[in-house]
């Protein structure tokens, strides 16, 4: 592991976690524990040779752990306990990377299920829920949801729950709204968002 050679926290967070790819392998893990094809999936550009290294260096430096999955002799990848802790700063990350989002995607690849981490991060720092609901998100692909309750928000493929509303966009356009870059009023004016449902629900917790 190469030493940065100063006695400062920050300095030794980056000696284990600052490679290039060791976050976005942690994004993954934060997702739910992957086999190694799984993570290769996630990381649209990794080199498997590369992922092989990063992952071997974050399970050495206690981040990452292996194990057996289910009772199966399949083995899947999972963050210690030590190594989900990244949550938090990830999640800060995300919130301070907004303004470097507005230009869209462009060429980049996506995957919905980053929403997964992103969406909460974002409205956690800005929205207080006052009920439970549940909206859907078509934004191309498989069909998320959107959970609010007072504990916080989660967003996962849809498992057929009764939905209060759904939301048809973009991901950029549903990014800007959990953001509070776009409004809803706005995002309707320009034509980007489709709603179905309780709008009142959507309201509530794309507030700008």
């Amino acid at each position: 592991m190469r030493s940065y050679g100063q006695y400062c926290g920050l300095a030794r967070s980056l000696e284990v976690v600052g490679d290039r790819w060791n976050l976005l392998i942690v994004r993954q893990l934060l997702i739910g524990p992957a086999r190694y094809r799984e993570l290769l999936d996630g990381l649209p550009g990794i080199a498997t040779n590369l992922l092989a290294d990063r992952l071997r260096d974050l399970e050495s430096s206690g981040v990452v752990e292996r194990r057996l999955a289910g009772t199966g002799s399949v083995v899947e990848y999972a963050l210690t306990p030590w190594g989900a802790e990244l949550r938090e700063p990830i999640e800060s990350l995300i919130r301070w990377s907004a303004p470097l989002m507005t230009r869209g995607p462009g060429d980049d690849s996506f995957r919905p299920e980053w929403l997964a981490l992103a969406l909460p991060a974002l409205l956690a720092a800005r929205v207080k829920v006052r009920a439970a609901v549940t909206i859907g998100l078509e934004i191309g692909g498989p069909p998320y949801q959107l959970r609010a309750t007072r504990s916080g928000f989660e967003v996962d493929p849809h498992d057929g729950r009764e939905l209060d509303a759904t939301v048809r966009a973009v991901p950029a356009c549903v990014l800007g709204l959990a953001a509070g870059a776009l409004t809803l009023e706005n995002a309707r004016t320009l034509g980007l968002v489709e709603i179905d449902g309780d709008e009142s629900v959507v309201r509530a917790v794309f507030a700008a």
